[in-house]
């Protein structure tokens, strides 16, 4: 799960899907998950501090912008659950979940070739880690109404015409249902 976190997730003006729609999805593929073999990464960006990246780019200018303190705080209430027992948290500061981060030494730790992803936004935080799993020979899954942007037709357009190359493309009721 791609960065459910206050700073990114309640933001506004998110599609093709709500951040509490797509908040629901990720919470009932969570707890379908719990205290089960799998395991559940929390992924949180830290984009922010000295160890952030600042470049220089023709969109805008670099600005400072005041972060608030709990604004990589992970929504939803099983990332801080002591009564589950399968999540794990993985701080990034980039814009994909395996770069910089020890997500690939902890998955093959743990024998694991498959990852379902979701979450915001899908052509950043999403897009990037579904592309670096599929690079790292992962098989990857992204849940289509488990993750929303910022523009909808992004989303679209990165569901039809990358994540299908990447690998499957699934609904939260066919991960559900596969679960089941």
């Amino acid at each position: 799960m791609i960065d459910l976190q206050k700073g990114i997730a309640l933001r506004q003006g998110l599609a093709p899907y709500s951040s509490q729609e797509v908040l629901e999805k990720n919470e009932q593929i969570a707890q379908k998950l719990a205290n089960t073999d799998a395991t559940i990464v929390c992924v949180h960006v830290k984009n922010y501090g000295p160890e952030a990246l600042h470049p220089q780019t023709d969109n805008r200018p670099i600005q400072s912008e005041h972060v608030p303190e709990d604004f990589s705080d992970f929504i939803l209430p099983l990332a801080t659950d002591p009564q589950i027992k399968n999540v794990i948290h993985v701080k990034k500061h980039n814009w994909g979940a395996f770069f910089g981060t020890d997500l690939d030494v902890q998955l093959r730790r743990r024998g694991i070739d498959t990852i379902l992803l979701s979450g915001i936004a899908t052509t950043i935080g999403v897009d990037t880690t579904a592309r670096e799993a599929y690079q790292l020979g992962y098989q990857v899954i992204t849940i289509e109404d488990a993750m929303t942007d910022f523009n909808g037709q992004l989303h679209q357009d990165i569901v039809e015409h990358i994540f299908k190359r990447l690998g499957k493309v699934w609904t939260s009721d066919q991960v559900i249902a596969s679960l089941n």
